[in-house]
């Protein structure tokens, strides 16, 4: 048994993925890496994931100590940065390597799909051709 901040995990993968796991957490890790974003940039390079969404993820990051908020009040307008922590830092290698392993699977087992349209009446036909796994 793994306990993490109160919260008891059966094992040390589990402790991992209930830290990154899920649809948005180790994307925004990934667009992190580089350096520190703000919330717009993040959204730009997260087009398909809502605002409240991003929000929620970002600040549960933030609660388990993964990254760090920084809010500039000097001036408006308010300007907020996302970045890693220390420890958000070490979870780099697994972040590209799920990365890498994302590059390789597209590269080397994914479909290639042909769409063909032709107008037949009053709609449209598409056929779909795929080719198999390399």
């Amino acid at each position: 048994m793994h306990i993490f901040k109160g919260t008891a995990y059966p094992c040390c993968a589990s402790l991992t993925m209930g830290l990154i796991g899920g649809k948005w957490k180790t994307v925004i890790l990934f667009h992190l890496i580089d350096g520190k974003l703000r919330y717009s940039e993040l959204r730009k390079e997260m087009p398909t994931v809502t605002e409240r969404t991003l929000s929620l993820q970002l600040k549960t990051l933030e609660e388990d100590g993964i990254i760090k908020r920084k809010v500039y009040t000097s001036k408006p307008p308010l300007k907020v940065e996302y970045s890693l922590t220390d420890f958000g830092k070490t979870l780099i290698p697994v972040v590209q390597s799920i990365a890498n392993w994302g590059v390789f699977a597209v590269e080397n087992y994914s479909k290639l799909i042909y769409l063909k349209v032709k107008q037949e009446k009053n709609s449209y036909v598409i056929q779909c051709n795929a080719v198999g796994f390399s």
